[in-house]
């Protein structure tokens, strides 16, 4: 009996060994799991932030750098169609007439230009000033140089009245040039027209100071934007909501043939400024205005550039006096840095020529580079002008740089 008990002591003394012997290998595997998770999980974390961080350094965004060109008014005057007509074809062509600078215009990544006409169709006849209604084959020609915008709010806009205006912006649509400024409904003048270049989105805006006289439609007060300041600063702030990285206004302004800007346009370029514009590109008093750029002070102490040409002159048309032929290609290079800042790096410009051969029977105009036109005459290269011209040219070219002076670095 001794015996069986001491056995069946020793049975349970053997058990609770067993136990605990399984009950601190179950604690050190718990042990073991616990910090072998804790490694892993503290691997997982330095990983991930390690991830994070790459991910940070791999979006931050290169700087980006274009070209943004523009250009004056395109006129048409009769003078200009005649010329441009094709006995044989019966068709209106003005390609021609830009042969010696569509390099430039086609070679920038965005090129805009103003219209001081109407596309109010063939039916109506086309006309002279003071109401202008051209051959649709202009737009053609703008398109194949390069021309990507048209700025339409100008005092012609309304010559051919409202079915005109809806007409020219039909033209447009149809050779695939963006346009602003007049508008065929309300809520499509509610629509900025917002362009993405290389990956930074432009808006532009377009305000003119009058039709002319000619009143705009009652209940069709959308159909041109006017300068008001309401509908400006209004449409300023739409641009902003909608995180757009640069503002461009287009401003038909100032005074006919006067070479500096006027106080309104001062003014009203202030305005502009303050309010967020970053460009302003001016036109309508057919001859060339100053350029300046400027760095400003917001409200919130930062600074920045900002630039405006009061006046580009005409790119294309038939007026008699010599400074009216006188017109500049407008370059900026501009970049959009990585901190999301905007420089313009550069301000220069190609002098140009409304050329009028009047000793050819067809043919007469041509925008000519100037300084290019200069130089292949001088070594022979260019026989298609003769010494009048080119000493005119020469002369125009001193007036084009002591308005709008040497570029701006």
């Amino acid at each position: 009996m001794a015996r069986y008990e001491k056995e069946k002591n020793k049975l349970k003394f053997d058990i609770k060994l067993l136990v605990g012997v399984l009950i601190f290998l179950l604690i050190m595997f718990f042990l073991i799991f616990i910090i072998k998770k804790s490694f892993s999980d503290s691997i997982s974390k330095e990983t991930y932030f390690d991830n994070v961080i790459s991910d940070q350094v791999e979006k931050k965004e290169d700087p980006i750098t274009f070209t943004m060109t523009a250009l004056g008014d395109s006129l048409c005057h009769n003078t200009q169609y005649w010329d441009a007509y094709n006995n044989q074809t019966k068709e209106y062509d003005f390609s021609y007439v830009y042969e010696d600078i569509a390099d430039y215009t086609q070679n920038s990544d965005i090129t805009i230009g103003s219209l001081e006409t109407t596309f109010a169709g063939e039916e109506r006849g086309y006309s002279n000033y003071p109401t202008f209604n051209t051959p649709d084959s202009l737009a053609t020609a703008l398109k194949n140089i390069g021309v990507d915008i048209i700025s339409l709010a100008g005092n012609h806009a309304l010559d051919y009245g409202y079915t005109g205006l809806c007409r020219t912006i039909d033209v447009l649509d149809d050779v695939g040039i963006s346009h602003l400024g007049t508008y065929k409904t309300a809520e499509d003048q509610e629509k900025l027209l917002i362009k993405n270049v290389k990956g930074v989105n432009i808006a532009f805006i377009n305000y003119t100071y009058g039709t002319n006289g000619i009143p705009v439609p009652s209940g069709k007060e959308y159909c041109v934007n006017l300068i008001n300041k309401d509908l400006i600063k209004k449409q300023i702030e739409q641009a902003k909501s909608l995180n757009v990285d640069i503002i461009v206004v287009c401003m038909h302004w100032g005074t006919e043939y006067r070479t500096t800007a006027n106080s309104e346009q001062e003014e009203l370029a202030d305005f502009l400024f303050e309010n967020g514009v970053d460009i302003i590109l001016g036109n309508h008093p057919h001859v060339i205005e100053p350029m300046e750029k400027r760095t400003i002070t917001l409200e919130d102490g930062t600074e920045k550039e900002v630039f405006v040409v009061y006046a580009l002159g005409n790119f294309t048309a038939d007026q008699r006096d010599e400074i009216t032929r006188d017109s500049a290609i407008l370059n900026l290079t501009i970049t959009k840095n990585s901190d999301g800042k905007i420089s313009i790096d550069k301000v220069d410009y190609v002098p140009i020529y409304m050329y009028k051969n009047t000793s050819a029977s067809t043919h007469k105009f041509k925008i000519l580079d100037i300084e290019k036109t200069i130089s292949e005459y001088e070594t022979g290269a260019n026989t298609s002008i003769g010494s009048t011209a080119y000493n005119n040219l020469k002369k125009q070219l001193e007036k084009i740089k002591s308005i709008l002076g040497e570029e701006i670095n």
